[in-house]
């Protein structure tokens, strides 16, 4: 081949110093991540030699563990969320057979595949383990405050997502009643949220401000209750109000979620909430307005039950809408 005709390979430069800059970044990231490991197994008292699961060792208690709360577990599920070597996890199976802790039986759908599962001794070895975690754990969290524990547990939820293998978890979510500002943290989320959304104007947040004013010069605990849905890390992100409109029929109001919770299950669990109080307290019907465009909300209704009963037309909040009333007979 000509001279000419030859082309050079590009030979390979330094790193970028933007890469260099990334690699002592990580470093330093590493130990303190190592500081954060070290620190925190020691808290929880999982040192080298811990005897604290005795009889057994740390890494069988976590392969108990996860046959005890799986549905559906197989060895090399075990091997591959455990990062366990596939020989030290056969070897510890067998003995667990041996001292009949543990059984296997082929899957329906796949004979080749062993399903396993505690026995009924295998249960009652490991009920032991699950107590000294619950024991070393309880006086971690009752020495924190309430909202120190929301963060606590929003962090490690934050750190199984980021680090996790498998699809973004979703964080999940509790129901609490009511506590002093989260009635007007309710007004303004309604007046910002369907003003945004659906063009409300400043009537719909005074609608609001009436209902939830209402709630609280009114609010009669006996037979009424308001529903926090709240983040692990004490963020709130959905609402409702369920009031007496007489002796039998209850009134549920203002069902708002966070646009950062949706899909979570968090309206369905707060209509859910409405739907059980009622009938402890023995009301006989659940009736609520809304409007047509809310179609989110609508779904969440028709799923429980509740029946469209009647709509009309009205102008209110700056637009043209569509109300109606739904009832749900208990």
């Amino acid at each position: 081949m000509p001279r000419s005709a030859t082309r050079a390979k590009p030979r390979p430069g330094p790193a970028p110093a933007a890469d260099a800059a990334v690699a002592v970044q990580v470093e330093a990231q590493v130990e303190a991540m190592r500081r954060f490991n070290r620190f925190y197994t020691h808290k929880i008292g999982l040192l080298e030699g811990s005897r604290l699961y005795d009889p057994f060792s740390l890494t069988e208690t976590r392969v108990l563990y996860e046959i005890a709360h799986r549905d559906r577990v197989t060895a090399s599920d075990l091997v591959r969320d455990l990062g366990l070597d596939a020989g030290y996890i056969s070897r510890m199976l067998r003995g667990f057979e041996k001292q009949g802790l543990v059984a296997r039986k082929s899957a329906r759908e796949d004979a080749r595949q062993s399903l396993l599962t505690l026995t009924a001794a295998g249960r009652k070895a490991f009920a032991p383990q699950e107590e000294v975690s619950r024991r070393v754990l309880r006086p971690l969290l009752h020495r924190l405050p309430s909202d120190e524990r929301g963060q606590l547990i929003g962090a490690m939820e934050t750190i199984a997502r980021l680090l996790g293998e498998t699809a973004k978890a979703e964080p999940s979510f509790t129901l609490r009643p009511h506590q002093p500002g989260d009635i007007g943290w309710m007004i303004q989320c309604h007046g910002a949220l369907y003003a945004q959304e659906y063009g409300f104007d400043s009537s719909f947040e005074a609608l609001a401000a009436e209902v939830g004013m209402q709630f609280l010069r009114d609010f009669d605990p006996a037979c009424e209750r308001a529903w926090i849905a709240e983040l692990p890390d004490g963020t709130r992100v959905g609402c409702v109000l369920l009031i007496r409109k007489s002796a039998t029929v209850a009134k549920l109001r203002v069902l708002l979620v966070d646009p950062k919770a949706r899909g979570l299950g968090v309206g369905k669990a707060l209509v859910q909430a409405c739907i059980d109080f009622a009938r402890e307290k023995g009301y006989r019907k659940i009736t609520l307005w809304t409007n047509s465009v809310l179609t989110a909300a609508r779904a969440i209704y028709v799923k429980a039950g509740f029946q469209l009963v009647k709509s009309e037309t009205h102008h209110s909040f700056g637009q043209t809408l569509v109300g109606e009333t739904w009832d749900l007979k208990l």
